[in-house]
């Protein structure tokens, strides 16, 4: 029989792999809401375009999640995520985010309580494997909801991400 202990690391897991999937869900939509044009486009100087934001988001989530965790080389080139005007395609970017995502799950799905546990140094931080999936998905949390803002304010559309769902239903205990 499977101790609580088991279950506190599936549950955590599959959690995780849960808000992976909304994020990549939500950017999907705000995708398919822009033109192939707006997706490089810069709000600002000192902001990033949903194309940045996408590359960044593989990157970090491949350091993090799939390098780290999967124990792999880390090959990441943080400053070009940045410095990039072009090169991917919206189309592009959907399947480089499905398959960065879909590498990392299936680190999650394989992951253990000593993986969990266990320290890595990553971009010079000591985190245990808890703090490096929480760390990944908050980091995809945070960047899908850029990508959302700058999106609608392109488009100026709402995005429709829980169209369905009665969201004033309350909490049952």
């Amino acid at each position: 029989m499977t101790n609580i202990k088991d279950k506190w690391v599936s549950e955590f897991l599959e959690n995780s792999i849960y808000r992976l999937d909304e994020s990549t869900r939500m950017i999907k939509i705000s995708l398919d809401s822009v033109s192939e044009s707006d997706i490089w486009k810069k709000p600002n100087e000192s902001s990033n375009s949903i194309g940045n934001q996408i590359a960044h988001i593989c990157g970090n989530m491949t350091q993090y999640i799939i390098a780290s965790l999967g124990e792999q080389d880390d090959f990441r080139n943080r400053d070009e995520e940045f410095s990039m005007t072009g090169g991917f395609t919206k189309i592009q970017l959907i399947h480089k985010l499905e398959d960065t995502v879909k590498k990392a799950r299936l680190v999650l799905n394989e992951c253990n309580k000593k993986q969990l546990i266990k320290k890595h140094i990553v971009q010079g931080y000591n985190l245990s494997g808890i703090g490096i999936v929480m760390h990944a998905v908050e980091h995809y949390s945070y960047h899908t909801g850029q990508i959302a803002f700058w999106t609608k304010l392109m488009t100026n559309k709402g995005l429709g991400f829980f169209d369905g769902r009665d969201l004033n239903t309350k909490n049952q205990l």
